[in-house]
C-alpha cells in the first residue's frame, strides 16, 4: 500500500487533520472520517507528519480502491466522537471502535472488520502477575473506551477496591504507567502489544481469560478480559452508504487486499497481537 503518496495528495498530513465544523462529504465528494489520533498501530502520524496505520490503509482500500472516493481523516477525541459524527462533523468513524449495544443505539455499524481483546499492560519488574494483584492499585485507561468499561467491571469485581484514572488519549495512559502513577493500563491488545514491542520496561499480563472461555482457537497467549469486534460507524440515516462500504469491505476481504494490509501491521506480531483477518 502506497500510503504516504496518497495521503500527501488527499490531506492526510497534519494540515488535513483539523476538525471542521461542517460535513462536506456528500455522495461523490470527499469522505471525512472521524478518528482519535494517535492510536498506534491503527492511526498515527510519522515524524514527517504522514498519517499511517491499519485503519488508514483499510480506508484507502475501501474509499479510494473500491468506491473511487477521496477521503480525509478528522482528528477528534474518542469520548466525543459519536456526538461529533451525529452533529455532522464527518461522515463515518474509523477509530478501532468496538461494536457495543450502547453505541449501536446511537449509530449504525458496518460488518465487523477486526477482532480485539481488552488486555492488561504492567511494568516488567512489577509484582503484578495476575488480576487479583491489581486490588488496591490504580489502572490507567482512555476515556470513553471499552478499556475503561472493562476497568469499571473489574472494580465491581473487587468491590470498589480499584482506582481508575481516565485519560484523553492512550499515550497519556502509557506515560502514567511509565511514571509509576498507575500499576497497569487496560486497553486493546494490539495497541498494548505494539507499545510493549517498543518498550522493554513493560509486559502484557499472562493467563487465560475471555478468549479461552469462548473457546476461541485463535486465543492470544496472554490474559484477555473481553472479546470484541471493531466496526465502521455511520449516522443512522446513512443506510445506502453503509451498504456500499459493507460491499467494499467484503470485496477487499475476498480479494486478498485485507490480508495484505493486516500482515503489514500484525504479521510480525502473530502470537502476541491476537487480531484476526476474518473480521
Amino acid at each position: 500500500m502506497h500510503r504516504r503518496t496518497f495521503l500527501r495528495g488527499t490531506g492526510g498530513a497534519i494540515a488535513g487533520l483539523t476538525l471542521a465544523g461542517n460535513a462536506s462529504a456528500q455522495d461523490g465528494g470527499t469522505v471525512r472520517i472521524g478518528s482519535d489520533i494517535p492510536y498506534r498501530p491503527f492511526e498515527y502520524q510519522t515524524a514527517t507528519g504522514d498519517l499511517v496505520g491499519f485503519d488508514v490503509d483499510i480506508a484507502e482500500a475501501i474509499f479510494q480502491g473500491q468506491l473511487n472516493r477521496g477521503y480525509e481523516f478528522v482528528q477528534t477525541s474518542f469520548d466525543t466522537i459519536i456526538p461529533s459524527l451525529n452533529n455532522g462533523n464527518f461522515r463515518v468513524i474509523m477509530s478501532a471502535m468496538t461494536i457495543t449495544e450502547e453505541r449501536a443505539q446511537q449509530v449504525d455499524f458496518s460488518d465487523p472488520y477486526f477482532t480485539a481483546y481488552q488486555t492488561v499492560l504492567v511494568l516488567r519488574d512489577s509484582g503484578i502477575n495476575n488480576l487479583q494483584d491489581l486490588q488496591g492499585e490504580t489502572v490507567a485507561v482512555q476515556k470513553g473506551t471499552t478499556g475503561e468499561a472493562a476497568a469499571q467491571e473489574l472494580r465491581q469485581e473487587f468491590n470498589g477496591n480499584l482506582t481508575i484514572d481516565s485519560y484523553d488519549q492512550i499515550p497519556d495512559a502509557f506515560a502514567a504507567l511509565g511514571n509509576n502513577q498507575a500499576a497497569a493500563v487496560i486497553n486493546d491488545n494490539t495497541v498494548n502489544a505494539e507499545f510493549a514491542q517498543q518498550n522493554d520496561r513493560v509486559r502484557l499480563l499472562q493467563g487465560e481469560g475471555a478468549a479461552e472461555e469462548q473457546g476461541r482457537e485463535d486465543a492470544p497467549p496472554y490474559l484477555t478480559l473481553t472479546v470484541e469486534e471493531y466496526g465502521i460507524a455511520f449516522r443512522r440515516d446513512d443506510d445506502q452508504f453503509r451498504q456500499q462500504v459493507n460491499d467494499a469491505l467484503a470485496t477487499i476481504q475476498e480479494n486478498g487486499t485485507y490480508d495484505e494490509i493486516y500482515n503489514e501491521y500484525f504479521q510480525a506480531a502473530n502470537g502476541t497481537d491476537g487480531g484476526t483477518t476474518s473480521g
